[in-house]
């Protein structure tokens, strides 16, 4: 009895061991070599306020000309037309090149991006590319002298619900914030679109969190965290992120193209109901039921037609009309996809060659031109030549005191039309030997036009 006794401790020893060893004592050493890998994005984006109000119209010669005109310049001066707002989010580098993935909801309809690393170094980024329906982005910085450290990705699909999570990012602007989780779920629809099914952690994700990775226990990134659902704003422990093996087809296009290429099929569908299969002969409410067939579509021309319904894509079963966008999109463009359906109680494989679903492109691809800038020493700004040579745009601005800011296209100074940086420079050359301390400048701000003074820095 006693041996037996014994037998069962140590029985529940092993066990016991089992379970400690599943749970680790720290994540400090994973999380310190991670986060130099993970970074803050601020998105600037200028607002307009175009409800300022415009200078009375005085005939010329009037002294109220002057008066309201050094008024309507000082209440510019205090209250500019464009205001920055400012968005906090967060990435990650894939690349040491300065290759960094984000959220598309986090940079979207910026002037200006800026990455920020976790030892606090700046950089302004490019947008390479962004996918709106896939909610991703790529941005490219010029690291220069600074090493950086990229990410490993890893397989999403290999995820198990209860398996350890760990999401690192800047919630609420606070900056290199970890918190840890598990997989609640997997495959997850939240209503973000018909190409991306969620991963679901109760890891702690807040504002700020978006476009930070998701790693798994081995550091590798196995999600892009991007939504929460919460009544209040804040986590209660439904964070939702995209996983790594559909985001990194999407992301390499981005980096390449500057948009995704989705496969296309060309058929409008709808669920299959259970009258549908009732009426169809179909054992069960699974597949995809054709509505309509694209007439100059791959469809169409593959011999797909209105009323058939989709059962299975590449060998991928369709449980669910919602399955077939995404598994469609995800394959290649000019593949050959083979495409079962169900048509008049038999089952029929098709093979179609698939297109590429017309979308916007986002961000155009410009070859980068040199743009010389010509510097106004006497008026503390620089200029260069607009596209029609009508004026000159300013794009610096070194004296506190200007009432120019940037982006303003002067026309005038003192009533003389310019065309260019030279004109502009000879005008006020000038200008300025004889004696006079400021100039008149009709400039473009907004597609308004105004007049503004400038004073020479010297008085």
């Amino acid at each position: 009895m006693k041996h037996i006794f014994h037998i069962f401790l140590l029985f529940l020893f092993l066990s016991y061991s089992k379970i400690v060893f599943a749970i680790p004592d720290s994540f400090a050493d994973l999380v310190e070599s991670l986060s130099p890998s993970v970074v803050s994005i601020a998105s600037t984006t200028v607002v307009r306020d175009t409800s300022q109000d415009q200078i009375p119209r005085f005939p010329e010669g009037s002294p109220f000309d002057e008066f309201f005109k050094e008024y309507f310049d000082r209440e510019q001066k205090r209250s500019p037309s464009q205001r920055p707002m400012v968005g906090l989010g967060s990435g990650f580098i894939i690349d040491k090149s300065g290759i960094i993935v984000t959220n598309n909801h986090v940079i979207e309809g910026a002037d200006e991006i800026t990455v920020i690393l976790s030892d606090q170094k700046e950089f302004s980024a490019e947008l390479l590319g962004r996918d709106p329906k896939a909610d991703l982005a790529v941005l490219k910085i010029n690291p220069e002298e600074t090493s950086l450290n990229a990410v490993n990705w890893g397989n999403s699909d290999a995820m198990r619900v209860g398996d350890w999570t760990i999401a690192i990012g800047n919630p609420l602007g606070l900056g290199g914030s970890v918190t840890t989780g598990i997989v609640s779920a997997i495959s997850r629809d939240i209503g973000g679109g018909p190409y991306v099914k969620f991963i679901q952690t109760d890891a702690s994700i807040n504002r700020g969190n978006s476009g930070g990775p998701l790693f798994n226990v081995e550091g590798e990134v196995i999600g892009i965290n991007s939504a929460i659902i919460s009544p209040t704003g804040g986590s209660i422990g439904l964070g939702f992120a995209i996983p790594s093996n559909s985001a990194k087809k999407i992301i390499q296009q981005l980096k390449d193209f500057g948009r995704t290429k989705r496969g296309w099929l060309g058929v409008q569908i709808q669920p299959v109901s259970n009258d549908f299969a009732e009426s169809l002969g179909l054992p069960d409410e699974k597949g995809a039921f054709v509505s309509n067939v694209n007439p100059e579509g791959p469809s169409k021309k593959a011999g797909l037609e209105a009323g058939d319904v989709i059962l299975r894509f590449n060998d991928i079963e369709i449980v669910k009309m919602i399955d077939l966008p995404r598994v469609v999109a995800e394959s290649d463009v000019g593949s050959i996809a083979t495409v079962e359906i169900w048509r008049k109680n038999k089952i029929i494989k098709i093979e179609v060659k698939l297109g590429e679903l017309p979308e916007e492109t986002y961000v155009e691809r410009k070859e980068k031109v040199e743009t010389d800038d010509t510097e106004i020493t006497s008026l503390g700004i620089s200029i260069r030549k607009t596209k029609n040579n009508e004026g000159v745009i300013v794009t610096k601005i070194y004296n506190d005191d200007s009432k120019l800011i940037l982006e303003d296209i002067i026309t005038e100074i003192n009533r003389e039309k310019i065309s260019n940086p030279k004109s502009f420079q000879s005008l006020v050359d000038k200008i300025q030997k004889t004696g006079r301390s400021s100039l008149l400048l009709k400039i473009i701000r907004d597609q308004e036009s105004l007049w503004i003074t400038i004073k020479f820095k010297d008085n």
